[in-house]
């Protein structure tokens, strides 16, 4: 059992938001303020139950019309609802775990639903309770002194918005309902007129009651103020972590009492048993390669304080030992560098949270949900890579683990060295969109791309974002670029012609015209706006004279850009030819650039790609101004020479340069 899918509706800029989990590692990728974090809130929102946590910016601004709409008496218009669908793939074996959310005795399938709505508990009621709150306020304020030729003054609550700004929690309830998956179609889109059943207090145990019966969630955020020095209220020192793991887990291990005893005894009775508490910590965080070579090694040792060793920095210390043989050679916990401080914190929260989960005695939710934020905070990029595949390895419990029970993360992530490590499947891109004055997000299942691409194709990308960059992920707009003279050029360029670039997100990656092709599939599934600058690489073809051979693979992928070699031809035999670089400006000249062949233009012969208007080089963006395409090359520029003017196109941009600048410097800039 597992947490297949969570829809959300009206939540911030997640206006119709569907978000499908891997059942191990699901990965948030995209540009900051795309929602990554608001998932995570939601969940916490929805699944803690307390509407005073609510707040009336937490409905989308997509929707603040609607309120506007209801208060004026507009045909049809409600009041906006906050809704989250939860949708958990099930078996058998978890069917008397499910049995409340079986929407009829004859169910059959492999998923159950669940609804969670923070609605109006009575909007009419809602609007009569503001119009008398306005009634009374404007009354109260009837002998407010206006200055001459002053606006009239009004009392708040003016709108029915400034009512719900304040009232919200009171206005709004929660509510629960059965979600039958045949009244939705493949994307969990319901049918039209659906109405699920709604959940009401039975027994009593509430839709709340029975969602917590399922699922526990937890959350490490991504600040976690770990200090060098006492810095700052927010700041903590790592020590203070660790006291708290200590006292959390005191009561699982029957020996700490009599360690506490010993405690007035021997300092050195007790370092041996907070040694014994944290073994297990330690040693799984020598799987994430901490120490590793010449870091110091993490030791755990008494200040000798029984009364606050629990519960203040005066209690428990970390230090660090500097020599394998000798521990009397320690650093205290400040002198570690952010980083490791940060992995160590992770890994023992990470423990404790599991640990709280599995003593969880009884009903114990058969599903832990845990969101880690940020992940790469301080970590160098081999540490991060380690972190991610030995993460699940860190919660694996012991043989004795009771069966059915699973734990899912999700990460929200900038880096791009964790994508490196995990591939496309776990990713789930949240792509910004600007509908107007809202602002929304969508949310792409990387795994439906890996799914629906083609292998080579598939393959190559995965291949090559591990090796080059996985920055496209976070990028608004990427620049792809032939090779290292167009990357290392680009910057001067938008410097000097478009500086404006320069506080935008770009991802300036650099793929070669051969390759340019293969991230069609991942350009437009991500409908990210790109600009390709690539060579025009004119060929002219010669037959083959006798005993030379075919130019096997530029004639195949000739072939697979223009369908199938004419019959007559190939039977003929005049098929066979060779190819030689050339000048664009010769008689018929082809391009071998299969970017420009087999994606943007689609053309092959040079003189049409130099006669494309620009409106002919690229594709449209969609109606939220994403995914604009534009392909440019090297075009004809008029070059002036001892007063004659010529027309010349380079084949490649080095030659493009050279050739202009040898002629005229300044025409050919001023040309470009």
């Amino acid at each position: 059992m597992h947490l297949s899918k969570i829809k959300l509706k009206n939540f911030r800029r997640l206006v119709d938001a569907k978000i499908d989990l891997d059942e191990q590692i699901s990965i948030f990728v995209g540009a900051n303020n795309s929602g990554k974090t608001s998932v995570a809130q939601a969940m916490h929102l929805f699944l803690a139950g307390d509407r005073n946590r609510f707040a009336f910016h937490d409905i989308s601004a997509s929707k603040w019309s609607d309120v506007q709409a209801f208060e004026d008496g507009d045909e049809g218009a409600t009041l906006p609802e906050i809704v989250m669908d939860l949708w958990f793939a099930v078996n058998e074996a978890d069917l008397h775990r499910v049995i409340d959310l079986l929407p009829s005795l004859n169910w059959q399938g492999t998923h159950v639903g669940v609804r969670i709505a923070f609605a109006p508990q009575n909007a009419t009621d809602t609007l009569q309770r503001f119009r008398t709150r306005f009634e009374e306020a404007q009354q109260a304020a009837a002998n407010v002194q206006v200055p001459e030729n002053g606006q009239p003054y009004i009392a708040p609550p003016r709108t029915l918005r400034e009512f719900l700004e304040a009232e919200l929690h009171r206005e709004y309830e929660f509510r629960y309902y059965v979600l039958d998956v045949e009244q939705f179609n493949a994307d969990f889109e319901q049918n039209v007129g659906y109405e699920p059943l709604e959940l009401l207090r039975e027994q009593g145990r509430t839709g709340r009651d029975i969602v917590g019966d399922l699922i526990k969630v937890d959350f490490l955020h991504a600040q976690r103020h770990l200090s060098d020095s006492a810095g700052g209220s927010r700041a903590e020192e790592l020590s203070r972590h660790l006291s708290r793991y200590y006292a959390r887990n005191l009561e699982r291990h029957a020996e700490d009492h009599n360690a506490l005893h010993a405690l007035a005894v021997s300092e050195d009775q007790l370092n041996r048993h907070l040694a014994q508490v944290f073994e297990d910590t330690l040693g799984r965080l020598s799987q994430l390669g901490y120490p590793g070579f010449a870091n110091p090694r993490l030791m755990i040792k008494s200040a000798l304080n029984p009364a606050t060793i629990m519960n203040s920095q005066d209690g428990t210390h970390v230090h660090y030992a500097l020599n394998a043989e000798n521990d009397d050679l320690t650093l205290p916990d400040k002198y570690n560098g952010l980083g490791f401080k940060n992995l160590i914190y992770m890994v023992v929260e990470l423990l404790d949270l599991h640990a709280q989960w599995l003593a969880i005695e009884g009903d114990r939710p058969p599903l832990h949900l845990v969101f880690v934020e940020e992940p790469e905070a301080h970590l160098h990029a081999q540490l991060q890579q380690v972190f991610v595949n030995k993460v699940l390895d860190i919660l694996a419990e012991e043989a004795d683990e009771p069966e059915h029970f699973a734990t899912q993360l999700i990460l929200t992530t900038h880096s791009p060295h964790i994508l490196y490590e995990r591939g496309f499947t776990p990713i789930r891109y949240f792509r910004r969109e600007n509908a107007g004055v809202a602002q929304t997000s969508k949310i792409l299942n990387l795994s439906e791309f890996y799914r629906e691409t083609e292998d080579p194709s598939r393959d190559f990308l995965e291949r090559y974002l591990k090796l080059t960059h996985c920055d496209l992920f976070f990028a608004d707009a990427a620049v792809l670029v032939e090779g290292n003279v167009e990357r290392l050029l680009m910057p001067q360029m938008i410097k000097n012609a478009a500086p404006g670039l320069r506080s935008s997100y770009l991802s300036v990656l650099e793929i070669g015209g051969a390759f340019g092709h293969q991230f069609r599939t991942l350009i437009e599934f991500l409908g990210l706006t790109t600009l390709i600058i690539t060579d025009l690489d004119s060929v002219h073809f010669a037959p083959l004279e006798d005993g030379e051979e075919d130019d096997d693979e530029l004639d195949e992928a000739n072939d697979d850009a223009d369908g199938e070699a004419d019959e007559e031809e190939a039977a003929s035999g005049t098929n066979r030819r060779k190819k030689k670089t050339c000048t664009p400006e010769t008689a018929d000249a082809e391009t071998s650039n299969q970017m420009l062949i087999q994606w943007l233009p689609a053309r092959q012969r040079i003189d049409e790609l130099l006669a494309l208007a620009a409106a002919e080089k690229g594709i449209q963006a969609d109606e939220n101004g994403l995914g604009a395409v534009r392909v440019t090359y090297p075009c004809s520029v008029q070059l002036n020479w001892n007063d004659e003017t010529i027309e010349r196109a380079g084949r490649t941009l080095e030659a493009a340069c050279e050739s202009a600048c040898e002629i005229d410097p300044l025409g050919w800039v001023m040309s470009e």
